[in-house]
């Protein structure tokens, strides 16, 4: 599907291409040193009409590192596989995680192709500024901007908050006294939020380089605990695992809760973005950033498929591994596994330890995607938010410590509320779908209408038209069903799905603030290159 280019047959391209696009006047020239990039990322930043604030430190490798921890497939659909297990069963679970890896990699491929044509911090806002219909430029550029920044900060938290609840989740494993509090969830989360705001400030040095270790951890990770399943577990029949199916949340019928049950194998793949918002970061970023988009889904979905089936075979008590009190079936099915604590314990810590690594990267993409939102006046003091300060390496210290704030205070309404946590934090998956399907809409209008687009170095050729309907006819239905309650039978106040309430308040609150503020400052990416249409 993927096509790359050399710089020559790249330079006629950009020739041909200058009735389309010709660049601004004002955009700053930047000379090609081994921290800023390419000639290539020059010529990029040139047309974007943006300076080179970062150093262009990360490489393919360290980036697949980055993007593959950051999406956390195999272990994020384990840690979340009570859904899909409640509506779907083991069979719902399997057919509905390959059906999801093959529509989320056309979702993807749709992305990784505007990425490479604009290879920019700001990710969809961007791309939905130099797409979208003239009339409509601004103002859904500058919707994606808030969704999308607010979608981030969710992503973060939700993070956090994984990894803090699976730690309280070893202790009721180790401590039968041990009574899980909210508040105990809310210090851990913090504190790992702590973690990563260190990591990416003083560690931000270091951190392509940690990418890289922590690349090796996730494969070696994922052997360490798939190996031992393989090895100690008593199996279910294969039978069992690819034809049985459950709706425990009492929906229609089975099929109906497959629907439902899907949302757990696409949590698995959300964030596919995150290396876009760290291309000017990323060293001849039109090429690598759609390479490694595609390449992480690629590995996390063959990791994450072996991951799911061998843990359906080993799931022997359904109704066990879902009642257990560590809050997390994968516990369970560790311990019934090997039968020992002391085992289970060291599989679940590197569960931690990796979902801990995936908050580090969470943080560094949603201060960036604050910080070029800020840069391009989408938020309130701009100059304040989008400042880079220099602490080792150049970074976007205040966007990191917003970011850090904001996850502080989500925290916080988990001791009040589970529920209204939870509601928060599932707006992660709302937000980066209307985001990714307004970016790929805007530019399969272009596509249909015949007009012309920015040359590529990564291309889908004649499949981007039906790769981009398949992944905007997926994006629809997905976010339909995120807005669902997970269980029809028992339906309270307090287990409702109010992620659409969420959803929709900070739309509204994003059209207000458009309407008072954004309307007379933001002006969009794409005035800082001047269209021929």
């Amino acid at each position: 599907m993927a096509q790359y280019n050399d710089h020559e047959a790249m330079d006629k391209k950009i020739a041909q291409a200058d009735d389309v696009y010709e660049l601004d006047p004002s955009s700053p020239e930047e000379e090609v040193t081994p921290a800023n990039g390419t000639t290539q990322d020059s010529r990029d930043m040139s047309r974007l009409g943006k300076a080179q604030q970062f150093q262009r430190n990360f490489r393919y490798i360290s980036m697949l590192g980055f993007s593959s921890t950051l999406m956390a497939t195999w272990e994020c659909a384990l840690a979340t596989a009570g859904l899909a297990l409640i509506n779907g069963g083991l069979g719902g679970f399997v057919w509905t995680f390959l059906i999801t890896t093959i529509c989320f990699q056309a979702v993807v491929a749709s992305m990784a192709d505007m990425a490479s044509m604009a290879p920019t911090t700001g990710g969809q806002y961007h791309w939905v500024s130099e797409f979208a219909p003239k009339s409509k430029q601004r103002f859904l550029s500058y919707m994606a901007g808030w969704t999308s920044a607010l979608g981030w900060q969710a992503a973060l938290a939700s993070a956090c908050f994984l990894s803090a609840t699976m730690i309280q989740g070893l202790l009721v494993l180790n401590h039968e006294n041990y009574v899980p509090e909210r508040w105990h969830g809310t210090l851990l989360l913090v504190a790992i939020a702590l973690v990563a705001t260190f990591v990416n400030t003083y560690g931000a040095r270091h951190l392509p380089m940690l990418e890289g270790i922590i690349l090796l951890l996730h494969i070696l990770g994922f052997f360490a605990i798939i190996i031992p399943l393989w090895v100690l577990s008593p199996k279910v029949s294969a039978s069992a695992v690819f034809t049985s199916f459950n709706n425990g949340g009492g929906w229609l019928n089975a099929a109906a809760a497959c629907t439902i049950g899907q949302l757990s194998s696409l949590f698995s793949f959300l964030g596919a973005d995150c290396v876009a918002h760290m291309s000017e970061e990323i060293r001849d970023a039109s090429k690598i950033v759609p390479r490694t988009m595609v390449s992480t889904v690629t590995l996390n979905g063959v990791m994450g498929f072996v991951a799911v089936i061998t843990f359906c075979f080993c799931i022997t008590d359904l109704d066990a591994a879902l009642a257990s009190s560590t809050g997390y079936p994968f516990i369970e099915v560790f311990y019934a596994a090997t039968n020992s604590k002391a085992a289970a314990t060291g599989m679940v810590v590197i569960f931690i330890l990796l979902i801990i690594c995936a908050a580090i990267s969470n943080l560094a993409t949603a201060s960036r995607q604050v910080f070029a939102f800020a840069r391009d006046h989408g938020l309130p003091y701009p100059q304040v938010v989008s400042k880079v300060s220099k602490v080792g390496v150049e970074i976007p210290l205040n966007a990191i410590l917003i970011s850090l704030t904001i996850t502080t205070i989500i925290g916080l309404v988990n001791i009040g509320s589970t529920a209204a946590f939870n509601s928060i934090v599932s707006l992660v998956v709302a937000a980066d779908l209307s985001t990714y399907g307004l970016a790929i809409g805007c530019v399969l209008l272009r596509r249909l209408r015949g007009l012309p687009l920015l040359p590529t170095r990564w291309s889908m050729g004649r499949w981007a038209v039906p790769v981009n309907v398949l992944s905007l006819a997926y994006i629809a239905f997905a976010l339909l069903m995120s807005f669902f309650p997970t269980a029809k039978a028992g339906l309270t106040p307090q287990s409702m799905n109010y992620s659409s309430v969420i959803y929709f308040g900070v739309i509204g609150i994003a059209l207000v603030l458009y309407f008072v503020h954004g309307r007379s400052v933001y002006k969009g990416p794409v005035t800082y290159v001047r269209r021929l249409d």
